[in-house]
């Protein structure tokens, strides 16, 4: 099966780096090149890509408004945002919107590959190493408080250790050997709780432990 991919970036160059990247894979396709957040929905909401690989600053209209509005479309678009290395306080605000992730633009090319493979299966990306620190980070950073209190009963004890080490960032091999179990153990647990919490991937149970208070960041 073919991911068809859209590349939403302001940067011709960049552009151009990733259709090379993308295309040199046997089952990615791009299929439309977007110059601005307002272009990508246009051009999404017409030949309904698989994954858009959205840069979060671009003109006219930037990459949260953009994911915003594909993911009220309903079309079953997923989102996987670029960012820089310095921090940018607006990818949280991208998460919550419902983007499957987020990478740094200087991702290594492989990484790239298996990130949109990642999201196009419907899993989301939440990179251990510097995505842990940038999450950490974006989770300081004010947000509304739940309109009522988080509701865990129905979560077992496990699955809230799991839950607060997804958060963390770790991936799945490192939650087992911190937890001392099977890595199908922590898929189950995982697949567990966000049945029960009603939420679409990893990415969404990392922003739900930090918005519900379930995992505090740790200081500088």
């Amino acid at each position: 099966m073919t991911i068809r991919v859209l590349l939403a970036d302001d940067q011709d160059l960049l552009r151009t780096g990733f259709r090379l990247i993308l295309e040199a894979e046997s089952d990615l396709e791009v299929v439309g090149e977007a110059v601005d957040g307002a272009d990508a929905v246009r051009i999404a909401s017409q030949i309904h890509p698989d994954v858009v690989l959205m840069d979060i600053r671009m003109p006219i209209m930037d990459g949260v408004t953009a994911t915003q509005k594909l993911i009220a479309l309903s079309l079953g678009i997923r989102v996987l945002i670029l960012t820089t290395f310095h921090l940018d306080e607006y990818v949280m605000s991208a998460l919550r919107a419902g983007a499957a992730g987020f990478l740094l633009k200087d991702v290594r090319a492989t990484d790239l590959v298996q990130a949109i493979r990642v999201v196009a299966a419907g899993d989301g990306v939440v990179a251990p190493a510097v995505t842990r620190r940038l999450i950490e980070h974006f989770a300081r950073l004010p947000a509304e408080a739940p309109a009522e209190p988080v509701d865990l009963r129905g979560l077992t004890e496990r699955e809230v250790d799991v839950i607060r080490l997804v958060a963390r960032g770790l991936s799945n091999q490192e939650i087992a050997g911190s937890l001392v179990v099977t890595e199908t153990t922590v898929k189950t647990h995982v697949h567990n709780a966000l049945t029960k919490l009603n939420l679409r991937d990893r990415v969404q149970l990392a922003v739900f432990a930090y918005d519900s208070g379930l995992v505090r960041p740790r200081s500088s």
